[in-house]
């Protein structure tokens, strides 16, 4: 069972998503919040696996939220979920942390494939918001950037790299197995890790520095 908890200042937007997700036997909402400072005390008191994060929000907004779970020692899945396709907010979203980036008009059934796809470990991020991120990693590239993404690189084992550009590629754990002759669990052991060497939170910050290398 997928436990989930809801981020939104909006009650109406927390309702339909209860109901919405209610209908599913695999979730579980555990717990409702109304902005992030409630939603990182719910997140202890609660221990979801998965949050889905308004962005804009009074007290705390989420953002700041997303990154202050991530800063914990085993922070849930966060998805953000918003009306503003901004670029801007898909950026700063990724950077604080966030597995997912979807808008509120997604359809149900994506919303729910998001909550199963990042509960599984694979970051989950719509058409539009990939689109932003590859459009701002082309219009920042520079040779001083990609030979700085290239020496963190430099770090890896062989077979790490060849994980980080089958993630780059936008592959999920079971593709990458799939692909690279591994088990799921060895993957999600060489994705852990390859956080860690990175210094990142989620497979998309480890995506734009293969980007940003030439890797793909």
């Amino acid at each position: 069972m997928i436990r989930v908890l809801l981020v939104d200042d909006d009650p109406l937007v927390r309702s339909a998503l209860a109901l919405m997700l209610g209908g599913q036997s695999d979730i579980d909402v555990v717990g409702e919040a109304p902005n992030g400072q409630v939603g990182v005390a719910l997140v202890g008191e609660l221990d979801p696996d998965v949050v889905l994060m308004d962005i804009r929000m009074p007290v705390m907004d989420g953002l700041e939220a997303t990154q202050v779970l991530h800063q914990q020692p085993s922070p849930p899945a966060v998805v953000v979920l918003t009306t503003f396709d901004a670029d801007d907010h898909v950026v700063r979203a990724v950077a604080a942390g966030a597995d997912g980036f979807l808008l509120k008009d997604t359809p149900p059934s994506d919303i729910v494939h998001a909550i199963r796809t990042v509960a599984a470990g694979d970051a989950m991020l719509s058409p539009s918001a990939t689109r932003s991120i590859v459009s701002r990693l082309r219009s920042s590239t520079s040779s001083d950037r990609s030979t700085a993404a290239a020496d963190r690189l430099t770090v890896l084992t062989e077979r790490e790299l060849e994980v980080a550009v089958c993630v780059g590629r936008g592959l999920s754990n079971s593709e990458i197995a799939s692909e690279l002759y591994l088990s799921v669990p060895t993957v999600k052991s060489h994705v852990s890790r390859l956080l860690t060497k990175l210094d990142g939170t989620n497979r998309v910050q480890v995506a734009m520095i293969v980007h940003d290398a030439g890797l793909v």
